[in-house]
């Protein structure tokens, strides 16, 4: 299984997202500093995920939640837990 992950940075807010084949593994190392894109930003909290059959399948759900439609329907999907965090 392939993971589409959202994160939320406890430092400033901001959202990152990814894909991963280990969710758990991909996690611990972004609130270790191991990864580039985020280093220096966490802790995180992991606060949505999509389990996909394949890579492909993955990268392309990754893909569509950072464009503008795929950004809309996570903050909807998300608006209980956002205003609980906002």
């Amino acid at each position: 299984m392939y993971y589409t992950y959202l994160l939320q940075s406890k430092q400033d807010g901001r959202w990152y997202m990814g894909y991963s084949d280990d969710l758990r593994k991909r996690f611990k190392e972004h609130n270790e500093n191991k990864s580039t894109y985020t280093k220096n930003r966490g802790p995180f909290n992991l606060i949505y995920y999509e389990a996909c059959f394949n890579e492909q399948d993955a990268r392309s759900r990754e893909k569509y939640l950072k464009s503008g439609m795929g950004k809309r329907y996570l903050k909807n999907r998300l608006k209980r837990f956002l205003s609980l965090t906002g």
